[in-house]
């Protein structure tokens, strides 16, 4: 079934100047690439957009490194999207991360793990609808 799910390019990925290497493995894997913008994360929509987390507290150092520089936000769409999106970052941490995987070639750490993507349906939407409000 084709869907549509929420992408970034993280601040650490963007400043390694692995953005054009992730587009092309994102490409590769059959996704279409309906949206994308380069931005500079405010304050306000980064606590927005990881208004889930507040309360932990991990939330101040995620927001700060969330603005810290440039991002790279996407829409994406293909069959299974999310799942294969998923699938295609690989684990949280790149440690753990399966070869392959954007977050085993391009992440070095937990915290700096190159991308972002959407973990459900409902979340896909209201990410998409946070960064791309007239996308139909």
């Amino acid at each position: 079934m084709t869907e549509r799910t929420f992408a970034i390019i993280k601040p650490d990925a963007v400043a390694a100047r692995h953005t054009g290497d992730i587009v092309a493995c994102i490409e590769r894997n059959q996704f279409t690439i309906l949206h994308m913008q380069k931005v500079l994360l405010s304050r306000e929509k980064a606590e927005a957009f990881y208004a889930v987390h507040k309360a932990r507290p991990f939330f101040a150092e995620l927001v700060e490194y969330m603005i810290s520089g440039p991002i790279v936000v996407m829409a994406l769409e293909r069959d299974n999207a999310i799942e294969s999106w998923r699938m295609l970052m690989g684990a949280t941490n790149p440690a753990n991360a399966q070869v392959g995987t954007l977050r085993y070639m391009f992440g070095t750490s937990i915290g700096s793990n190159a991308t972002h993507g959407s973990d459900s349906a409902q979340t896909a939407a209201s990410e998409l609808a946070l960064f791309f409000p007239d996308m139909k």
